[in-house]
């Protein structure tokens, strides 16, 4: 009988639990204490894929990248590439940790990372709109310099602070690397993938082409999920449980609740766009797509969540 397959994607709390401890050492720190969670799945006869966030990881890179440039004049390096990048470190990272935890716990079963591009539409309408900050903050009087030796870029004031450069955020399409993926499964492996949403690509004559722009993680998970048939989808988050009215006297947690109520409270505007609400869209989309259960929870809750009902739940 096949194993079912639970997607998780772990947010930047999962990596980074606090701005004063952001080296690898504590990197690889908190994703043992995330893998300590996510390994109560396997021992309750979870399959896992997990993809991750990796934004302080990509900013960490082009602020290298942006100092190399200033004191040394080499060159910036790609958004498509950092992405490429903290799949492979933070992959090798999670295989490590997930692999260890699943060793001690009799379960040994290897860990893999699959380098992930997940193709967008060029059409999107994120292309004629983008948003996404990403980078350093310039000052004003570097902005001529800048476009001088960055034609493409789209640089956005952020009042007090300086110009920073914005990228599109289009909407996943396709996992490219997908087959891989099941071929991965199916051979009992466990399989990070799609980490930061993904690095981004365009189909163009000739194939496959890299492009800067950020894909939303939790949106990627989803599709991935779907794609993979899995039953369950875990986004890890700062917060135990979903809320309603938050940040104010009324503040309610959700515990289980249906997509369609979820939808309802989605349209009402109890979710900040760019925090809770991609997620909760996420959820949706996933449920709607052949889904059985979406739990969003914090890390540390992950296996409380599995057991205890801990968490929100989201059912079709």
């Amino acid at each position: 009988m096949a194993r079912q397959r639970a997607v998780i994607a772990i947010g930047g709390n999962s990596l980074i639990q606090h701005r004063d401890r952001q080296t690898v050492e504590d990197q690889y720190r908190a994703i043992c204490e995330t893998s300590r969670h996510m390994a109560v799945l396997v021992e309750q006869g979870y399959q896992l894929i997990i993809s991750h966030g990796n934004g302080p990881q990509v900013g960490f890179i082009l602020l290298r990248s942006e100092i190399a440039r200033r004191q040394v004049g080499l060159h910036i390096v790609p958004l498509s590439a950092c992405v490429a990048d903290t799949q492979g470190a933070i992959g090798l990272q999670i295989q490590q940790a997930l692999g260890d935890e699943l060793h001690c716990r009799n379960l040994p079963e290897p860990v893999v990372t699959v380098v992930t591009q997940v193709e967008v539409d060029p059409a999107d309408p994120g292309f004629s709109h983008p948003d996404k900050p990403i980078g350093e903050f310039y000052p004003r009087e570097e902005l001529p310099t800048l476009r001088a030796q960055h034609p493409g870029w789209i640089m956005q004031e952020d009042t007090n602070r300086g110009f920073r450069r914005v990228v599109p955020s289009p909407v996943p399409r396709r996992i490219v690397e997908i087959e891989a993926i099941k071929t991965l499964l199916a051979g009992r492996h466990h399989v990070v993938a799609a980490g930061g949403g993904g690095v981004p690509v365009v189909r163009k004559a000739g194939g496959l082409r890299s492009i800067d722009a950020v894909i939303d993680k939790d949106r990627t998970a989803a599709l991935l999920a779907t794609e993979l048939a899995a039953s369950l989808l875990v986004i890890s988050t700062a917060v135990e449980q979903v809320k309603l009215n938050y940040g104010t006297p009324g503040e309610r947690a959700i515990g289980q609740v249906t997509a369609r109520e979820m939808q309802r409270y989605l349209d009402q505007g109890h979710f900040a766009p760019g925090s809770m609400a991609p997620k909760i869209e996420a959820a949706i989309s996933f449920l709607e797509n052949g889904g059985q259960r979406v739990i969003i929870t914090s890390p540390e809750n992950i296996g409380k969540a599995i057991r205890h009902n801990r968490g929100t739940h989201i059912v079709p």
